[in-house]
């Protein structure tokens, strides 16, 4: 490594420390970091590609959800959904194998390598209810409340399955708080009241 390119090559690692080690390409040109500097990283090894387009710190602690991180940074519009939302907040069996990614409709499907991701397009205001951020490895990370998510559950029941639904209403009743107002909310939002209300009369 040239003498003179170490200053911006610790440079480049203050920059990415402070934005929690992990920077979009255009991020880290946009802050100043040159191609050359970011390259020269990638190759000496300081910073490891996630995804396309997607740098972290080596030195930074392994990833405890590396799927969700990499894309919440590389789809920053998008929600996670469905089955990887209820696997974050512990109301399902499943083990996701791919990341449940809800988009607003109209939105332009994103072009990821890896991980897999299986988007589901959703119409207003089912799109913005319900969200929460939730900060894993020191990113924000858009993802349904655990009573939007099973409602998306019941609206999404022939894709994902009835029972998953089912099952995920169980463990909730089980492990979180139960908040029926709100499950009732999100049933109107996603206009799964009539579907919905038998298995909460049942199971609350």
């Amino acid at each position: 490594m040239k003498k003179q390119a170490q200053p911006q090559l610790e440079r480049a690692r203050r920059l990415f420390r402070q934005r929690g080690g992990l920077l979009r390409t255009n991020e880290a040109l946009r802050v100043g970091i040159h191609p050359r500097t970011l390259y020269a990283m990638r190759s000496a090894g300081t910073v490891e590609r996630l995804g396309r387009g997607l740098y972290r710190l080596a030195e930074m602690p392994p990833l405890g959800n590396p799927d969700l991180v990499s894309v919440a940074a590389m789809v920053p519009q998008g929600v996670i959904c469905l089955v990887s939302a209820l696997a974050f907040h512990e109301i399902t069996t499943q083990i996701p194998h791919e990341v449940y990614l809800a988009l607003k409709r109209g939105a332009e499907r994103p072009r990821l390598a890896y991980p897999p991701v299986r988007v589901f397009w959703y119409s207003e205001p089912s799109a913005t209810e319900g969200v929460e951020i939730h900060e894993v490895d020191g990113i924000g990370i858009r993802i349904y409340s655990p009573e939007k998510t099973l409602a998306d559950c019941f609206k999404y029941r022939n894709k994902i399955g009835l029972e998953t639904a089912i099952e995920a209403l169980r463990l909730y009743r089980s492990r979180k708080r139960v908040r029926v107002d709100d499950l009732m909310r999100f049933a109107r939002v996603c206009r799964v009241v009539p579907v919905m209300r038998p298995y909460l009369e049942a199971l609350l």
